[in-house]
C-alpha cells in the first residue's frame, strides 16, 4: 500500500484550511502587507493571480490588502489583464518597499506562525505499528537475520535515536536508509515560519517529498509530504546544526533536524565529521531526551523547537571511544551489526547475480566463500554486490561475456582486496 493510497485529510492530526480572510491567519496582517509590497517590488508589474501563486495565499485575503495599498497611494493601476489587475508600485510604494525589505527581503510563499508549526510537530509524531512479518516486508530487498529484525522492531516502535554500529561494509548504511519505509502516513511541512518579522524558510524541495496532488481544501502555505529521511556523513559542520542567516536580508534557513521533524535523520559514518563526536553529542543530549531544541536569531533571541525526529547513528567506529556512558545511556537502542553468516553471505550472492543476470555453479559459490575469508576476517554483505560488479567491467573491458568461475573470482578479488605490505 502506498501513502498517497492511505491518505485521506480527516485522517490526518493536523489540517489546516485555505483561510478566507485576513482574520482567519495566524501572521500578523502587516506580514501579509509587506510581502506584498516587497514581492511587487521584485516583479516590476504583477497581478493578484500572480501574487497569490506566489505566496500560496487566496485571492480573497490578497484583495483587501490590494484595495488598501492602493487607496494608500502605494499601488498604480496599470489596466487589467482578463479579470485582473495589472498594478506596480508607486514612488512612495518604492520607498515603503525598500524600508520593508531592510528590516526582511523575504519574498516567498507566506509562513506561519511558530506555534502553529509547533502544534503541527508535536500532532503529527510518529506512531509505528509493527510486527516481524511487516517489518520484514518492508525490508525484504535486505538480507536480514531474525535476531537483527527482532532488535529493529522494538527500535522502531520506540521512535528514540537507533545506534547503529559494526564492522564496515555489513548494510548499517543501507539499513538506515530503509527504515522510512516502516512509516504509511505523510505530513504537513510549512514553506517557512515567522517570528518577531523574520522569516525562517523550511519546506526544501531538494530533501523533502510531496505527494504528487496536494489536497485542495488544504492552507497552500504547506505541502502535504511523505515523513522525511535525511542523511547526513563526513560533511556535517556545526553551522549545519544551527539558524543559517544573511544578516542583511533578515532571511534564516532552518538547520537539519529541523527540516528532518516528524522524520528520521541520519548520521552516517558517526565519528568522521568535521564536528567531533563529542561536540555533536554535546548539541544533542538535551533534544534526545526532551525532544525540544534551542536555537539562537542573530541578535540573541532564543527560539525553542519541537524536535520530534528519530536520530539514527552509523558507525563502524567503537561506541566506547565515540561517547561516554552518560550519552549513551540517552540512546536506548543500540545495535551491533555483525558480519553476516555463511547462510546469509549465499542469498545475497544469489540476490547479486540475478540481478545482473549472472549465473554460478556450486563449486564457485563455496570458492567465493573461501576467497573471502581469506582476504578478510569475515564474511561482509558488501562482498558479492561489489565483486561481481567487477567481473562485469573486467569482461566488458575484454570485449567477452562475463563469466563466473574461480580463475575470474580470484582476478576479481585481487583487483578489490588491498595486499599486505612487506615493511623495511
Amino acid at each position: 500500500m502506498t501513502v498517497t493510497e492511505t491518505i485521506v485529510p480527516a485522517s490526518l492530526p493536523f489540517w489546516p484550511v485555505q483561510p478566507e480572510s485576513l482574520n482567519d491567519f495566524d501572521i500578523s496582517p502587516t506580514l501579509v502587507q509587506d510581502l506584498f509590497i516587497r514581492t511587487v517590488r521584485e516583479q516590476g508589474q504583477s497581478g493578484l493571480t500572480s501574487l497569490a501563486e506566489r505566496l500560496k495565499l487566496p485571492n480573497m485575503v490578497l484583495e483587501p490588502v490590494f484595495r488598501q495599498l492602493r487607496q494608500q497611494g502605494y499601488l498604480d493601476v496599470k489596466g487589467m489583464q482578463g479579470n485582473d489587475y495589472c498594478f506596480t508600485l508607486t514612488a512612495a510604494g518604492k520607498v515603503l518597499a525598500a524600508e520593508r525589505a531592510s528590516i526582511c527581503a523575504y519574498t516567498g510563499p507566506a509562513p506561519v506562525s511558530l506555534a502553529a508549526y509547533e502544534r503541527a510537530v508535536r500532532a503529527q509524531a510518529a506512531h509505528v505499528h509493527i510486527q516481524r512479518e511487516g517489518l520484514s516486508r518492508a525490508l525484504d530487498d535486505l538480507v536480514l537475520p531474525e535476531a537483527l529484525l527482532d532488535q529493529l522492531g522494538p527500535a522502531l516502535i520506540s521512535q528514540k535515536a537507533l545506534f547503529l554500529y559494526g564492522p564496515t561494509g555489513n548494510g548499517k548504511t543501507s539499513l538506515a536508509e530503509r527504515l522510512l519505509r516502516v512509516y504509511q502516513d505523510a505530513v504537513l511541512i510549512p514553506y517557512g515560519l515567522e517570528l518577531g518579522g523574520y522569516v525562517i524558510t523550511l519546506f526544501d524541495p531538494v530533501l523533502h517529498n510531496p505527494l504528487p496532488e496536494q489536497p485542495s481544501d488544504l492552507d497552500a502555505r504547506w505541502v502535504l509530504c511523505r515523513r522525511p529521511s535525511i542523511a547526513v556523513g563526513g560533511e556535517l559542520v556545526p553551522e549545519m546544526l544551527e539558524l543559517r542567516s544573511d544578516a542583511s536580508s533578515g532571511i534564516y534557513s532552518a538547520p537539519l533536524q529541523m527540516k528532518a521533524n516528524n522524520g528520521i535523520l541520519i548520521v552516517d559514518d558517526f565519528g568522521r565529521q568535521v564536528i567531533s563526536p563529542r561536540d555533536l553529542l554535546n548539541r544533542w543530549i538535551v533534544p534526545l531526551d526532551r525532544r525540544v531544541d534551542y536555537l539562537t536569531l542573530h541578535h540573541g533571541q532564543k527560539l525553542c523547537i519541537p524536535f520530534e525526529v528519530m536520530v539514527v547513528f552509523a558507525t563502524n567506529l567503537d561506541p566506547s571511544e565515540l561517547a561516554d556512558e552518560a550519552f549513551l545511556r540517552r540512546i536506548h537502542n543500540k545495535i551491533y551489526i555483525e558480519p553476516v553468516t555463511e547462510e546469509c553471505f549465499h542469498e545475497i550472492l544469489a540476490r547479486a547475480l540475478a540481478a545482473r543476470q549472472l549465473s554460478c555453479d556450486p563449486d564457485a559459490e563455496s570458492y567465493l566463500v573461501q576467497l573471502c575469508l581469506a582476504h578478510g576476517d569475515a564474511l561482509r554483505a558488501c562482498y558479492p554486490s561489489d565483486l561481481c560488479d567487477i567481473l562485469l567491467w573486467r569482461s566488458e573491458y575484454e570485449g567477452r561475456p562475463p563469466q563466473v568461475t574461480r580463475s575470474e573470482l580470484d582476478r576479481a578479488a585481487g583487483l578489490y582486496f588491498t595486499r599486505p605490505q612487506n615493511r623495511v
